[in-house]
């Protein structure tokens, strides 16, 4: 076999060998994130990271739509997701804003289902894929990876019923309130004005999150400023009144 020992040809071999390497190191770094994978032995995150593909996605673009057939489950390596319901009038109500480290999919992958929800890209991401056959042979070689499955479909299963539940008894208002609550509990900044936010992009996509329509959003938002309790500059919102806010949680229709 001929082989490369020396010379310019060599050095780019051994180059590209190394970063082939760094990148299955990365990958098996975003995949250690992952709650279903936590506890893994390093040969198999190696099995995991040698089998996972690399996915590009520009913001906006789709990764799989619902009731398309599942090939397998991905993992966010980088930027973040969009997870949602669309009706067959073409309205849309977001289930999960998912980042780095976090799966999706496990279900279909499990059961042998169809993607029971359509995802996309929030901005550009990379996501790794890993085949349905591959994720079943880890299941099979390690059980307690399917029992993690199990955890983590429990907890969005929880959180779906607490979806339906703000839908069916809460006012747009009430979730309006909660949304902004939680946003602020996220990633909200303390400023001598209040706790300043940065919203969705647009009020339609607040609307798809909340469950409502972008005319109640405006309406809502716009009566929450009358009242004093935050202020808005085009993305950019403060509350000024973070008691006033919470006491608007309490009440539901």
């Amino acid at each position: 076999m001929y082989q490369l020992t020396s010379g310019p040809a060599a050095r780019v071999w051994s180059g590209t060998i190394a970063a082939v390497a760094e990148i299955k190191v990365n990958h098996g770094q975003t995949l250690a994130r992952v709650p279903i994978f936590s506890g893994l032995t390093e040969s198999e995150f190696a099995f995991l990271a040698q089998r996972a593909v690399p996915r590009h996605f520009s913001a906006g673009e789709t990764v799989f739509a619902e009731g398309e057939p599942c090939a397998g489950l991905y993992v966010v390596e980088s930027g973040h997701i969009r997870i949602f319901k669309s009706s067959a009038g073409g309205r849309e109500q977001v289930l999960s804003i998912d980042g780095p480290g976090s799966s999706v999919a496990e279900l279909p992958v499990f059961d042998g289902g169809n993607y029971p929800a359509s995802v996309t890209a929030v901005d550009d991401a990379t996501l790794l894929f890993v085949s349905k056959q591959d994720f079943q042979a880890l299941c099979l070689a390690h059980p307690q990876v399917a029992l993690k499955v199990l955890r983590v479909v429990g907890a969005r299963l929880r959180r779906l019923v607490g979806i339906i539940e703000e839908l069916s008894f809460t006012t747009v208002r009430h979730r309006l309130a909660a949304f902004l609550l939680r946003l602020s509990q996220k990633e909200g900044k303390r400023t001598p004005e209040g706790v300043e936010i940065t919203m969705p992009v647009s009020n339609q996509e607040l609307a798809s999150q909340i469950g409502t329509v972008r005319e109640l959003v405006s309406r809502n938002l716009s009566r929450l400023q009358a009242e004093g309790m935050i202020k808005i500059d085009g993305r950019r919102v403060v509350i000024c009144d973070l008691k006033s806010l919470e006491t608007e949680t309490d009440f539901a229709e």
